[in-house]
């Protein structure tokens, strides 16, 4: 038996839209939700491991790029016309207003990094499509979990080309900043010895 396509179509929402809607207050003040690819998408609770990663991973590196880069934790950048995710950390460039007249765009953004503890197919998937298709170069994803990072590069329409994953004992360099030098295991939750 064929199947046959639906007859309607979804709906996408533009990044202009999405504001209205929040203007308007229609999601509660403590629902935290983003735009991909033009659909709202509510965004899972974070554990421990996830926000002490995001805390010290922001810290590393707002410690390391001191004045030559702004470091955003959990604010939404604009990808396209139909993308404004928050990634957990965004590595963007220095603005003079502090991005008081727009969120940072694609063509200000050095590095994205999401932390994952349940969400790694998604941000794998889903997430690292947009990204690679939104041209962001430098995409790492924190697998809290298994204590690897996953590096993303060379973005294409269909994904990211190149992906090396590095182990909690490995160090990684920003694509921008390649002469700073990360420990992975800095950017993980101390193991507690039980």
């Amino acid at each position: 038996m064929q199947t046959q396509a639906a007859p309607f179509t979804l709906r996408l929402l533009t990044v202009a839209e999405y504001h209205k809607i929040a203007e308007a207050g229609i999601f509660h003040p403590e629902e935290r939700v983003e735009l991909i690819g033009g659909q709202i998408i509510k965004m899972i609770a974070k554990g421990t491991a996830h926000t002490s990663a995001v805390r010290r991973t922001a810290k590393i590196l707002s410690r390391l790029l001191a004045t030559q880069a702004d470091i955003i934790t959990q604010d939404p950048v604009q990808l396209s016309n139909f993308s404004e995710p928050e990634p957990d950390i965004a590595v963007v460039k220095v603005n003079p207003l502090d991005y008081a007249d727009h969120h940072p765009t694609t063509a200000e953004v050095y590095l994205i990094i999401e932390v994952a503890d349940i969400s790694f197919k998604y941000d794998c998937d889903i997430k690292g499509k947009i990204y690679a298709q939104s041209g962001i170069r430098d995409y790492w994803l924190l697998d809290v979990n298994e204590r690897q990072l996953h590096v993303f590069r060379e973005p294409t329409q269909q994904g990211y080309q190149s992906k090396v994953i590095f182990a909690e004992d490995g160090t990684v360099s920003p694509l921008q900043f390649p002469n700073i030098s990360i420990a992975i295991t800095q950017m993980l939750q101390p193991l507690i010895n039980q």
